[in-house]
């Protein structure tokens, strides 16, 4: 692919913000990239540009019926000053998943991979340095195409922008606290819950709103026929430590495939440990804690890798895990994901691409 590229006067270019004040998505790097997409032509004009807002018709169809989807992962530079990207290439092929589910165009992933790449090459200065930061990469799709009538539209465009953010866990980390809801729902078997849209993400607001209010971390999300079996953790996928069995609930539609999830569930078989994908009941988890057998609980995601539970909260109760304390497989599981992002530890998977 053919990148038309415009560099931004070095002295128009911002000022690197302190590692010490990388909250996320506040700060963006200095370019971005775009393509754009007619169906009567496909993919074109690929380009890096200064970072900058683009126009928008009021009638665009984003803006009215939700085609917008979008990716999230981060870019590392480890001690030997090299840059790494943890299984870019799951990313893409997800985005196109994405796409496929919202009637939107595919894109060439090693092409759309060369250009993210290119993109970073260009902004390495914003890649910061100390411990636990990265640069985060959003890759988002939205239909631009002005009309107003229901179908799906003929013209898009893609963009990568970049946010250099801190350590997720600024202040160590420590195990959060769970609020289960049985009023909201993420999503439906059948629906968008397996892709990466924007409306997911509007449809949880309510629900995590309330959980803060309550002095709560996240949401634990219910299945929306019977409220009753477990699917996600807030943006996260969920794990349960039962004994010496690693459970997880099975992708089914509604969940979105992690690829976090997937590097635990991969480390976990080839550590030994006996692994399941199924429906898990909230009941079952609650039991299991009370009875102790519920060893330890925790979330995976790209901004957090691996995210502790200490307790689960529902219907008026508090179910301590593991005495509120992180525990060992999730530790081992955050020290050995992020010791491949950041070069510390060698990469026996083909995970990470070096830029």
């Amino acid at each position: 692919m053919h990148i038309e590229i415009e560099l931004l006067p070095e002295s128009e270019r911002k000022d690197l913000p302190p590692s010490s004040n990388l909250s996320f998505g506040k700060h963006r790097s200095d370019h971005m990239f775009l393509m754009d997409y007619k169906a009567e032509t496909g993919w074109h004009n690929a380009r890096i540009v200064p970072y900058a807002a683009f126009f928008l018709d009021p009638a665009s169809a984003c803006l009215h019926y939700g085609q917008a989807i979008f990716e999230g992962l981060k870019a590392y530079r480890g001690k030997d000053d090299q840059i790494r990207l943890f299984r870019a290439g799951e990313n893409m092929d997800r985005l196109n998943h994405s796409a496929w589910r919202m009637c939107m165009p595919q894109v060439d992933k090693d092409e759309l991979l060369q250009a993210i790449k290119a993109l970073i090459r260009i902004d390495r200065r914003w890649v910061p340095e100390a411990t636990g930061t990265s640069l985060y990469v959003r890759p988002f799709m939205i239909a631009t195409e002005a009309f107003l009538g229901v179908r799906p539209a003929r013209e898009y465009l893609l963009s990568v922008i970049l946010s250099p953010v801190g350590a997720y866990y600024a202040e160590g980390f420590n195990p959060v606290k769970i609020f289960v809801t049985d009023q909201y729902v993420r999503a439906v078997s059948g629906g968008v819950g397996e892709a990466k849209t924007a409306g997911n993400y509007a449809a949880s607001l309510m629900a995590s709103e309330k959980a803060h209010e309550l002095g709560f971390t996240q949401v634990l999300w219910l299945d929306a026929a019977k409220r009753h079996y477990i699917e996600e953790v807030g943006t996260m996928n969920i794990f349960f430590l039962l004994e010496d069995t690693l459970v997880t609930p099975e992708l089914n539609g509604s969940i979105l495939p992690g690829i976090t999830r997937d590097s635990v569930l991969c480390l976990a078989r080839d550590w030994g440990l006996k692994v399941e994908e199924r429906p898990i009941s909230i009941n079952e988890v609650l039991d299991k804690a009370k009875d102790k057998v519920l060893k330890e609980c925790f979330g995976t995601g790209t901004a957090a890798v691996i995210s502790p539970v200490g307790a689960l909260y529902y219907k008026g109760e508090n179910y301590p895990i593991n005495g509120g304390k992180t525990g060992n497989l999730a530790q081992r599981l955050f020290d050995e994901i992020t010791g491949l992002q950041y070069g510390k530890t060698e990469d026996a998977y083909g995970w990470i691409d070096i830029i």
